[in-house]
């Protein structure tokens, strides 16, 4: 009877174990099939008052963004690279079967459904053939439109439509720690996503070596290889915040830092090309210097925040404003600023005769001013599209059936003729430059750039409006 009782509770246990299991997973348990769709994880801080959902699901914005970030490959022309390379030319001598594989590749961004392409300037400076890869490797013969050394961006232009393309971000409103995608094609490996933070912004490292250079990187510790140069750093929602330009490194590949030009700068620059076909760049007429405790104490300063003035361009958008020697910017337009880089960055957003308001520190006093900005000849106006004073001549761009015509893949057509150096070597308006000195025109910046730095004999060469082929030859002192 004992023996009974005995198994009849074991029986009894078992059973309402297995039960108890079965009731906990209906209740307590959610299907596999429903754990595949995670839910946010929420942070709550210390005191309860807020909460802040963090979505790490980057799928959505690595979709949107790889469809719109094209791989660049370029070549040299082998003829080209041995006339640049003398001494490569006397070992080959003339051998005409000679392959020389100068190749290059990056990453470029579609900004349009019409085919505008923003990348770096560095991506394809000095090659001849620019071919663009699309993610669904359909591939295009691209067209530069221009270019800006002080930034190292590029515009580029394929012949297409209906394209995806991707969105600016407002650069200003991102923030130390916010989650970001380095989207491109490292090492030649397409449609490349890696996820990092922002690390810091305003960083200048001092690599762009352009007398006017602009540098104000956005840092990052998203994995950046050489071929990600010209690719997409986008947030969560797959807009831009930046292009992807530079890693930190001594080996030359990603040692965890890498660098990328802020949205608001680049935008403010492919639409300029567009628009102008070079860059309308406004300027405050100032000599700056970060405060330090030294710079502090020599000019007797009582803050390390903000931008010191140490000189003042003479007849400048400054000295017109009223600044002075020793004010200290801390502001332009609300937006802080706290050292050079910051505020470059500010500036470059804004065009020849934009108002801005400072707000400075003379003398531990804080005041407002109000400043019109110049362009580069100190007028408060935008540049004629085109225009270069030392030759007296303002210049637009071939559209894709006058470029068939003549066959070339860039040129220049000379508009507006004032006093100057065509004008008295007797070039004709609507004469079109295909080349000058024997190198072929690949953009207007670069034509503005090589003239104005150049001092020489020039020998130019292209089309009367006919149709007949025609040279000029001039002298630049």
């Amino acid at each position: 009877m004992k023996l009974k009782y005995i198994t009849l509770s074991f029986f009894s246990t078992i059973i309402a174990v297995f039960l108890g299991i079965y009731v906990y997973t209906l209740i307590f348990t959610v299907p596999y099939e429903q754990k595949k769709e995670e839910t946010p994880i929420v942070f709550t801080s210390q005191n309860n008052s807020a909460t802040v959902n963090i979505n790490f699901d980057f799928t959505k914005a690595a979709a949107k963004s790889i469809h719109a970030v094209v791989h660049i490959t370029t070549t040299l022309d082998k003829e080209k690279y041995l006339a640049e390379n003398p001494l490569l030319e006397y070992f080959l001598g003339d051998n005409k079967n000679f392959e020389v594989p100068i190749m290059g590749s990056g990453s470029g961004v579609v900004l349009s459904p019409d085919g505008y392409i923003v990348t770096n300037n560095h991506v394809i400076a000095n090659f001849d053939k620019i071919n663009v890869i699309l993610n669904d490797k359909r591939t295009y013969r691209a067209k530069i439109i221009g270019r800006d050394l002080s930034t190292d961006l590029a515009l580029l232009k394929i012949n297409e439509t209906d394209l995806h393309y991707l969105s600016f971000a407002d650069s200003d409103s991102t923030k130390i720690g916010e989650w970001v995608l380095a989207v491109g094609n490292p090492f030649n490996l397409t449609s490349t996503v890696t996820a990092g933070i922002i690390s810091a912004k305003a960083r200048d490292i001092d690599i762009l070596k352009d007398k006017q250079a602009v540098e104000s990187f956005i840092q990052t510790d998203a994995a950046v290889n050489p071929g990600n140069s010209g690719g997409a750093l986008v947030n969560p929602m797959g807009d831009i915040v930046g292009i992807n330009t530079a890693i930190a490194s001594r080996t030359g590949s990603y040692a965890g830092y890498s660098f990328a030009i802020p949205s608001n700068i680049v935008k403010k620059v492919v639409n300029d090309l567009k628009l102008y076909g070079t860059v309308q760049r406004a300027l405050l007429g100032v000599k700056l210097k970060d405060i330090t405790e030294e710079i502090a104490k020599k000019y007797k300063l009582n803050t390390l925040s903000g931008v010191l003035i140490y000189d003042v361009q003479i007849n400048g958008a400054a000295e017109k404003s009223g600044l002075m020697q020793s004010d200290i910017i801390t502001e332009i337009n609300g937006i802080k600023v706290s050292k050079i880089a910051e505020l470059q960055e500010q500036i470059t957003k804004y065009n020849p005769g934009d108002k801005i308001r400072l707000l400075i520190f003379r003398k531990n006093i804080l005041k407002e001013i109000e400043v019109i900005l110049h362009n580069s000849e100190g007028k408060d106006e935008i540049l004629s599209f085109g225009q270069i004073n030392i030759l007296g001549a303002s210049f637009s761009t071939l559209s894709e059936s006058e470029l068939a015509r003549f066959g070339v893949n860039f040129a220049l057509k000379v508009e507006q003729l004032s006093k100057g150096k065509l004008k008295s070597a007797n070039v004709p308006s609507g004469f079109i430059i295909t080349k000058y000195n024997n190198k072929a025109i690949e953009s207007l910046e670069d034509f503005k750039q090589d003239i104005e730095n150049y001092q020489g004999g020039v020998y130019l060469e292209g089309f009367l409006e006919n149709g007949e082929k025609a040279y000029f030859a001039f002298g630049l002192n």
